[in-house]
């Protein structure tokens, strides 16, 4: 949906910064659902969700400020690290239905669970983008006729172009869980479209699970259920990956192996000393790109016009790219892909 940025509140608090791609920007009807949505989004709260602080439909093009966390996308240490051990999947994946359960309660459905969507961090995994997908369905139905949302981590109804429930997320942290703990995706390795056409018919060819170990198992005959009523509620899913992992939820103490944690402590270390050692917005001063902490996704060195808070309308916590520019969300030297979600 558009570019990540890392920048900070006036109160000097990092940031994420999603700045709205031009297409979706020039769409009425995405203003409007985009405004409903993000509206929305920051009633939300509760334990492991990444929080939206602010947002904007009336610039040029919309954005939409959350919380920075200082950690990893899943997605990212899959890639880098490899697989996680099964106790951290449990862990991960019942702490993802708690903010599952908030996320629900307050009248959203995320739509868009996938590992990017998913953070962590040395304090246990936080749920981003939550609903805003939703935002983009007029905009992209109507010009090709597809479907919103990532396909190899959609549901049944998902993919199958049916009305979604909450329970639509639940299937989704299913095969996550499948993925983050064997890297093999329960429908298979084909191509993204297929493995949607796949899952939308696991109704009548259901994916073989005896190749996942016990306790994992368990899990995923639960989640990847072909019927929406048949799925735990997120809080059950969240006391039974407690159950058969023989651990508190929110206990993190040493929840990561050694390599994943000792990266993000350094990502934490990085934004504490940036916290401490550049000065805010405020001072007009722009921030350095080469001590920003790495963020959620890469983006463009630079803030379109209209991605700050409105004078006189903000909140005195507001986001504002007045006077500087948002550094990029990477380290040094590194190599992000950009992130078109």
């Amino acid at each position: 949906m558009g570019s990540v940025y890392l920048s900070r509140t006036r109160g000097n608090q990092p940031v994420a910064l999603k700045v709205i791609r031009r297409e979706y920007a020039q769409d009425e009807e995405f203003r409007r659902r985009f405004e409903q949505e993000a509206t929305a989004a920051r009633r939300v709260q509760g334990y492991h969700i990444v929080p939206v602080v602010d947002h904007d439909t009336t610039g040029p093009q919309p954005w939409l400020a959350t919380t920075y966390v200082p950690g990893l996308a899943l997605d990212q240490i899959l890639i880098e690290h490899g697989t996680l051990p099964l106790p951290a999947v449990l862990q991960l994946t019942g702490c993802a239905a708690e903010a599952l359960h908030a996320v629900h309660k307050a009248g959203v459905i995320h739509r868009d669970m996938k590992p990017s969507n998913i953070l962590i961090g040395s304090e246990g995994p936080w749920i981003i983008d939550f609903g805003i997908a939703r935002a983009t369905d007029a905009t992209q139905l109507t010009r090709s006729g597809g479907l919103i949302g990532t396909p190899q981590f959609m549901s049944p109804e998902h993919a199958g172009g049916q009305d979604l429930t909450p329970a639509t997320d639940v299937f989704s942290l299913g095969l996550i869980a499948a993925v983050a703990a064997t890297g093999r995706h329960p429908y298979g390795d084909a191509g993204a479209i297929t493995l949607a056409t796949k899952i939308a018919n696991t109704e009548f060819r259901p994916p073989d699970l005896t190749v996942y170990p016990e306790p994992l198992r368990t899990v995923l005959e639960r989640t990847l259920a072909a019927d929406p009523a048949a799925r735990p509620t997120p809080s059950e899913l969240a006391e039974l990956c407690q159950e058969l992992g023989e651990r508190p939820l929110r206990d993190f103490t040493g929840w990561l192996p050694a390599p994943i944690a000792a990266d993000i402590a350094h990502r934490e270390q990085l934004a504490r000393h940036q916290a401490e050692t550049e000065p805010g917005p405020d001072s007009g001063d722009a921030a350095g790109a080469d001590t920003a902490p790495p963020g959620p996704a890469a983006g463009a060195a630079t803030v379109p016009p209209g991605a700050a808070a409105a004078a006189g309308t903000a909140p005195p916590d507001a986001v504002t790219s007045d006077g500087y520019t948002p550094t990029q969300a990477s380290l040094p030297g590194e190599q992000r892909p950009h992130d078109p979600t």
